[in-house]
């Protein structure tokens, strides 16, 4: 009777497939109710270690919830714990724990005892816990360090690096001979309207003590669940080992091939059998298509050419930063999906799984980079403003497997995903101190050879190839910034992965940003749109989609033409009407504020562990329900029920705050991790109050004056992320910027005025009138002092101006010709840019304009 009620209690709480037999395989989502206590807690693993001061968190979870912006960060230690409850039946099954991401360094214990590592910050893990655990009661707890590691990619990076398990967490129980984790690799080797045909790779684990007898059955479904192909192999499997199944099914007659208009998924069962009884099930969603890049013709989907129209995505949202649930993530896809778009480049780490879903289901290609990661700037070893490949030769080795390994498990992860077009291997991996860059370029090569072993089915891409004579070391280039117009016609498969750059608060100007493209040569004697659009070129993608947390400055992650609470900027309705013929919504007028209104994404979440969420908008309106421009403070309290935001029960917008009202609306994100119904109500003095009631769907019932409440957590603003620079910090920002001209000569292109050489020059091809030369800093900064170097004497007078945002431009200093230096003092006043400009007035045949090397000596404006 005992095991009978153990069973039946599993079944209740999800722990076993009810249309499944006792013996196949159970996963369960366990990010509700953990505790957690930042700092280095001692024995902080300990079974009867007193927590009664720690908090109650629900996963997803960052060490900084809760997070609006700005370059702090807590970097340090963090400790989270959680009872395990396993029934009965758990005894002689294999239990393991898989995690979806932590940020970086994550050690497992299990009943006060070592279950396991990993280090990396961007890629899921399992780990075996079988011989830790027992029936009852266990103690799971996770110490997790966000420290920086010289070892440890990525290195560098204009992000945000906070630590905590800010992905999902599953509990697993197979039996102990079973599909190993992420252990299947569908592939189509030939697609054709005909047919398909169809590879399975399985890793089969057995953890019994004796080898095993296997059958696998691998079966094909179609979207309507029916049988297309099926296969079936036996293997033995040895004792604590594994055995690689590599089957050819059937043909697939007339497949139906996934593209971004017709997002079609077939699923993979895979069932084990053991002397004929099954012990394990398992599933897999794919798609079949085929993907092609050509260096004189494009890309091609499915045979057919198709233009890439991207953006850039960085993962984290207002309030929760990095820790978003899977529903969010979905909204963001589609956000990207609703503006006409058909790529996003995960910038610049791989994403959740779950992201990965939502491109499948939703269809729009993705992009999929490895944590190898440069940011311009940079300083000495210390901090995520370091080299990106490690100058130090001892640290080389570590480093190099680091990304390895997690490119491995990244491949692992996504492999079986349509959507995942395109392995990269890099982005701007070029902000390399000078002594390693031959080691970094050698490390590229092998880097993209690892992912051929690996994934011989996908091209591998360098992003951001422009600097650094890296762009035809992969399959693909990606050219970012200037790339689009100093790489024409490359002669290697390329994308301008990276263009806009349009710092702006939301709402922004109804206007397109796309950044330099247009200066290139053809744009500019072609009158026609997107003449920058070669037939060659397979694409672009805007920087970016999203704003988002930044090391550098606030506005450096203000270049989303979404803000960063999923508010579209007017540059989004831009892109909307252009590529969808969607007209934009009435813009807000200013008026006299009179009462609020309460939106929400959805009005149910659905479950409660932390899978679900919904996106409350509040707007102002006048008498007669117009919106407002007006942003007068705003609340937005939850009066009962289970709810909470990332600042608990309430939270309060200003727009003389980071938790910002802008243009008349605010928004944040609403989780629940009890089931029932909350009800929000938003407030401003003055004006009628609006109400909204979310239900929470699942089996984990809120009960009132029970049921603990989210406590109430202050934004806490963290010092700007710690500099350990070179001496004579600030530093010069200009090396390898992106640049522009009016015109160069050939072999003295505008990049080699900012490479760090003074033996190369950029000189104008102008012989008579003006010049320029300009160098966009990709941030804002204080500036200090500028030097400039000459090829020679003998050249044109000149003026040095600056701007924050490329458009309005302030003198700050002017020379005469004849000199081969200058230098200017730049810090007698406080002067903060994002460009500089070096014009020439008047250009003659004796005395061109031309440029050995510009250095401006800054800090970041914060």
């Amino acid at each position: 009777m005992r095991t009978l009620i153990c069973l039946m209690t599993a079944l209740c709480l999800g722990w076993l497939p009810n249309t499944a037999s006792a013996a196949e395989r159970s996963s369960e989502v366990i990010n509700r109710d953990w505790t957690f206590t930042l700092g280095d807690a001692p024995d902080g693993q300990a079974v009867g270690r007193d927590t009664r001061g720690w908090q109650r968190v629900d996963l997803p979870h960052s060490f900084s919830q809760p997070y609006f912006l700005g370059t702090g960060f807590y970097v340090g230690h963090g400790w989270y714990r959680k009872t395990l409850e396993l029934p009965a039946a758990a005894r002689g099954r294999r239990i393991s724990l898989e995690f979806d991401g932590v940020f970086q360094d994550a050690e497992v214990w299990v009943n006060g005892q070592k279950a396991g590592r990993h280090v990396g910050g961007y890629t899921g893990f399992s780990i075996d816990i079988t011989a830790l655990v027992k029936p009852g009661r266990n103690l799971l707890a996770v110490h997790v360090n966000n420290e920086w590691k010289a070892r440890v990619a990525p290195r560098a990076g204009e992000h945000v690096f906070s630590g905590g398990i800010y992905r999902n967490v599953r509990l697993v129980m197979t039996d102990p001979v079973h599909v190993a984790w992420y252990g299947t690799f569908v592939t189509t080797p030939q697609v054709s309207d005909d047919k398909a045909s169809v590879r399975v790779q399985t890793e089969v684990r057995n953890d019994r003590a004796a080898p095993a007898r296997v059958a696998l059955e691998s079966e094909v479904l179609d979207a309507d669940g029916r049988r297309v192909a099926r296969h079936r192999s036996e293997l033995t499997v040895p004792a604590a080992g594994k055995s690689d199944y590599d089957q050819a099914l059937p043909d697939i007659a007339s497949p139906r091939l996934w593209s971004p208009d017709q997002p079609y998924l077939y699923k993979l069962v895979s069932r084990l059998y053991v002397n004929g009884r099954a012990v394990d099930r398992f599933e897999t969603p794919f798609g079949i298509r085929t993907v092609r890049f050509t260096a004189d013709q494009g890309f091609f989907l499915n045979g057919r050419h198709l233009y890439l129209i991207g953006a850039n995505v960085h993962q984290d949202q207002a309030g929760w930063g990095d820790g978003v649930t899977d529903g969010a993530a979905r909204r963001d896809v589609q956000m990207v999906k609703d503006a006409g778009f058909n790529f996003i480049r995960g910038s610049h780490y791989p994403h959740s799984p779950a992201f990965t879903k939502a491109t499948d289901e939703l269809g729009i290609l993705f992009w999929s980079e490895a944590p190898f990661w440069g940011i311009g700037g940079f300083g000495a070893d210390g901090s995520w403003l370091s080299s990106a490949y490690p100058p130090d030769p001892a640290d080389r080795p570590d480093f190099e497997a680091s990304v390895l390994q997690q490119v491995q498990e990244m491949v692992r992860i996504h492999r079986n995903r349509p959507s995942v077009f395109v392995w990269s291997a890099s982005n701007e991996p070029f902000f390399t101190q000078g002594e390693a860059m031959d080691a970094m370029r050698d490390f590229l090569k092998r880097e993209v050879a690892f992912f051929h072993r690996i994934d011989p089915t996908r091209p591998v891409a360098i992003g951001g190839a422009q600097r650094g004579e890296i762009d035809k070391l992969g399959d693909v280039a990606g050219y970012n910034g200037d790339g689009a117009t100093l790489f024409l016609n490359p002669g290697v498969p390329s994308v301008v992965s990276e263009y806009g750059s349009t710092m702006v608060d939301r709402p922004g100007a109804f206007e397109p940003g796309f950044g330099l493209m247009p200066e290139t040569p053809d744009q500019q004697a072609d009158p026609k749109p997107y003449a920058w659009r070669y037939p060659w070129r397979a694409g672009e993608a805007l920087w970016c989609a999203f704003d988002h947390g930044s090391i550098a400055s606030i506005e450096f992650g203000s270049m989303g033409f979404i803000d960063y609470f999923r508010l579209p900027k007017r540059q989004y309705h831009w892109y909307r009407k252009t590529y969808r013929g969607v007209e934009p919504p009435a813009w807000p007028v200013d008026g006299k504020p009179a009462q609020l209104q309460l939106t929400a994404s959805q009005t149910v979440i659905h479950g409660t562990q932390g899978l679900d969420d919904s996106q409350l908008v509040v707007t102002v309106q006048d008498e007669a329900g117009r919106a407002l421009s007006n942003s007068p403070d705003v609340t937005l309290a939850i009066v009962s029920g289970p709810g909470k935001f990332p600042t608990g029960r309430s939270i309060h917008f200003s727009h003389k705050s980071l938790v910002a009202i802008r243009d008349g609306q605010a928004a944040i994100s609403l989780r629940a991790y009890e089931a029932g119904e909350t009800v929000v109500e938003a407030t401003s003095p003055g004006l009628k109050p609006a109400r909204l009631t979310i239900t929470t769907t699942g089996p984990d019932k809120f009960v009132p004056g029970r049921t603990p409440l989210a406590p109430d957590l202050p934004v806490v603003t963290y010092p700007p992320f710690t500099r350990i620079a070179f001496p004579g910090d600030p530093i010069n920002v200009t090396i390898n910027r992106p640049t522009s001209t009016s015109g160069a000569v050939p072999g003295h292109e505008a990049p080699l005025a900012n490479d760090d050489q003074e033996k190369t020059w950029w000189q104008a091809s102008a012989k008579q009138g003006p010049a320029f030369w300009l160098v966009h800093l990709e941030n804002l900064y204080t500036l200090h002092w500028l030097s400039m170097a000459m090829p020679e004497d003998g050249g044109p007078d000149f003026v040095v101006e600056i701007s924050k945002d490329g458009n309005d431009w302030q003198p700050v200093a002017e020379g005469k010709g004849g000199r081969k230096h200058h230098d200017f003092a730049l810090f007698d006043k406080p002067l903060t840019a994002a460009f500089l400009r070096i014009r020439f007035p008047a250009v003659t045949a004796a005395h061109p304009a031309a440029l050995s090397e510009v250095r401006v000596i800054a800090k970041p404006a914060h």
